[in-house]
């Protein structure tokens, strides 16, 4: 490829000082700083949005109200995904996350009663419980310790 003036590209690595402007007209960005003279765009305080023609899509988005929480969600593990533990296992959210079943160790876990229990004998550790599961368990002569 031949080398022109429209194909020329800066070396590797180097960089050009951004222009400074509003600094006197010797330096070709004085008086109106490349603003332009009147209106919205050429004042102060401006969004970039407008300045840069977006406002249309700007205005085409939905304002999102409220706000997210903070708080953190419990994760629901269900009953019948207990089923692959041994009889007698400690069930927390330890041995949870290591089963693949919750993604973090320190989230809350909250058993819910979705689908049936069949392993007997599972301690539960510092895990909440809904009623209809706590029922469930006990029935399953577990334990529950909180």
């Amino acid at each position: 490829m031949s080398v022109s003036l429209n194909n020329l590209r800066p070396a590797g690595g180097s960089t050009h000082r951004p222009k400074r402007v509003g600094r006197g007209n010797a330096s070709g960005h004085g008086t109106y700083s490349t603003r332009g003279m009147k209106g919205q765009k050429s004042r102060s305080g401006v969004s970039n949005l407008k300045r840069l023609g977006l406002k249309k899509m700007l205005l085409s988005v939905p304002k999102t109200r409220g706000f997210k929480s903070l708080q953190a969600k419990n994760a629901a593990v269900n009953l019948a995904d207990l089923n692959g533990f041994k009889p007698g296992a400690i069930i927390s959210a330890k041995t949870l996350t290591a089963a693949g079943l919750v993604k973090k160790a320190d989230m809350r876990v909250k058993i819910l009663a979705k689908g049936k229990l069949t392993v007997e004998g599972l301690v539960f550790s510092k895990v909440l419980m809904s009623t209809v599961a706590a029922e469930a368990i006990k029935q399953a002569k577990g334990v529950i310790k909180n």
